[in-house]
């Protein structure tokens, strides 16, 4: 009886270890490069979905620098428009941007983080 209440527990344990996992982790972004941005303007743009219903967008065209300072015109969408002056950490592969997320500027590296301060200084 003692073996299989240990069985048990271990097993619960594992499962709720593999689900938090699996909530918790962006698959989009395994297998991607890394790019640092500031926010500029985005054009906001109107278009409709597969079912009709009417969506707006922000388009963003930027300069992104990689952690060794390497540039790269980047172009992405998003659902809202972004806050002026925000750093971004784009999510790179070969077909563009695939996710986002917001850092502080102390997370930067350091030859990203001068090129990027750079171009809006």
């Amino acid at each position: 009886m003692k073996k299989i209440t240990i069985s048990v527990t271990a097993m619960i344990a594992l499962m709720i270890g593999v689900i938090f996992f699996l909530q918790n982790v962006n698959f989009k972004r395994i297998g991607t490069e890394k790019y640092y941005v500031q926010i500029q303007e985005g054009k906001k743009t109107a278009g409709r979905a597969d079912s009709g219903e009417k969506i707006k967008y922000y388009e963003y065209g930027l300069r992104g620098f990689d952690e060794n300072g390497q540039e790269k015109t980047l172009s992405f969408t998003a659902n809202k428009d972004l806050r002026k002056d925000a750093f971004l950490c784009l999510y790179v592969k070969n077909n563009g941007v695939v996710s986002y997320q917001e850092v502080s500027d102390g997370e930067l590296p350091d030859q990203a983080k001068e090129k990027v301060k750079g171009l809006h200084s």
